[in-house]
């Protein structure tokens, strides 16, 4: 026995670190949980993890600094181990971090399933990814529509985004569109629930994620794992879906902890095969047999539509993406780039001249970002700041990429396109319906 509790700092999204905190160290007297970090998403540090969901061990709850200070928190707070809990990150990130923990002296370290992965009482899909923005959402809105056609009760658990009041955030439902007014939703944590809700399905997400899966169990045949990032999932899936995008193909075997997804998989899909070039198509096919042999591999289109593709023909456009796709994932297009070139655009505009405040500062920190504008809205100012931008913005119509209407939450003085992306297995390729069947 250990005289004294192991003092660990654990590096964080506000996601997998409350997750892999609540599930494994939260009431481990084995060790002391002295601080969180946070990256990635605005606005995280500077709270505190709350008492009310840090347990008996932490009566004051737990502090959160911004990721920069961690040499500095490891010495104030003699820290001996630094958990790793977020995704997205190249290996050659991964291992900076690591020598940076290890020069100051303490020990870094990255959690595994067994470790971190509840389970379910009902049967669990898990649809995970290699990389964010490689199609996770429309895949598992796909497996969705199919089981439901099937008579199951199928519950969405979204890998988590509590980006304000944590207590309030602990268990979320949404249902209805007035549930994401109810609880002011990102502009980021709409993009994730309202396609779901469009299609009447019931979404569960928050802080506890224990706490959400017993609930939602009580309303479901089926629980869809709607993973975040290039994340793990958080339950021990029945089956694990993990969705590949060959417009970055090389990440595969790249990014951490996406290669982890792509060696658990049961299948994996390759997404986007319509607007990739054949020899990267080949490529992520290659790396996926090479690491997971035994996973069945599905090739895919995601064929975009477009309300009103004449309004766009012949004019100049504003491109909006979906923002981690093109921010952290590192994509310096997406479906809607592609929609306003299909249309025949005249001519797509640099959106970065009009930027202001925080929208400017996101195009500063991604500068590979030139012909689009990610849809950024972390909180009220950042939406005022993406409005006041579109506004700004010389040309004729706006291109959402965007897989919500940005009409209810901001007012655009020019016209605003929403353009839609569904996954569409190949002829000739095992269909879901039989992957499912067999599951």
């Amino acid at each position: 026995m250990r005289a004294m509790r192991a003092k660990v700092i654990i590096m964080g999204a506000a996601g997998r670190d409350f997750h892999n905190f609540n599930v494994y160290f939260r009431d481990n007297a084995n060790y002391e949980v002295v601080a969180f970090t946070a990256t990635q998403i605005p606005n995280i540090e500077g709270r505190k993890y709350p008492a009310s969901l840090a347990g008996k061990l932490y009566p004051r709850g737990i502090d959160i600094y911004p990721e920069k200070d961690l040499p500095e928190l490891i010495k104030k707070f003699g820290a001996e181990q630094v958990v790793l809990a977020y995704s997205d990150l190249s290996h050659l990130d991964v291992m900076h971090k690591a020598s940076l923990v290890n020069a100051v002296g303490a020990d870094f370290r990255l959690m595994g399933m067994n470790q971190t992965a509840l389970k379910s009482t009902v049967p669990v899909i898990a649809v995970c990814a290699v990389r964010t923005g490689s199609g996770k959402s429309q895949t598992t809105r796909a497996i969705a529509s199919i089981l439901r056609a099937k008579g199951r009760r199928v519950v969405a658990i979204r890998h988590p985004m509590p980006y304000g009041d944590l207590e309030k955030q602990a268990v979320q439902r949404y249902a209805t569109y007035a549930d994401l007014d109810r609880n002011e939703c990102t502009i980021e944590e709409r993009e994730e629930y309202e396609p779901h809700i469009d299609k009447g399905i019931i979404v569960y997400a928050g802080v506890d994620y224990e706490k959400i899966l017993r609930q939602a169990e009580k309303e479901a045949d089926v629980i869809l794992w709607d993973g975040g990032n290039n994340d793990t999932p958080f339950y021990v899936p029945n089956l694990h879906i993990v969705v590949a995008d060959p417009h970055r193909a090389e990440h595969a075997r790249l990014y951490y902890p996406g290669e982890t997804n792509i060696r658990m998989a049961d299948v994996v899909i390759i997404n986007k095969v319509d607007t990739a070039q054949p020899k990267d198509v080949e490529l992520v096919k290659q790396i996926v047999e090479e690491l997971n042999p035994k996973a069945k591999i599905i090739k895919a289109a995601s064929p975009v539509t477009v309300e009103d593709p004449k309004s766009i023909k012949g004019k100049t456009v504003l491109v909006i993406e979906d923002g981690p796709t093109v921010t952290h994932g590192g994509m310096g297009f997406g479906a809607g780039y592609i929609a306003a070139k299909n249309s025949g655009a005249k001519k797509i505009i640099d959106p970065r001249p009009f930027a202001v405040n925080s929208i400017k500062d996101t195009f500063a920190k991604y500068p590979h970002l030139e012909s689009v504008l990610p849809a950024m809205g972390y909180g009220n100012h950042q939406v005022k700041d993406l409005q006041d931008t579109i506004n700004a913005a010389k040309c004729d119509v706006v291109v959402s990429g965007t897989p919500i209407d940005l009409n209810r939450v901001l007012k655009a003085n020019k016209p605003l396109i929403r353009v839609r992306y569904d996954l569409q297995v190949l002829k000739g390729e095992t269909k879901l319906e039989d992957i499912l069947a067999k599951f």
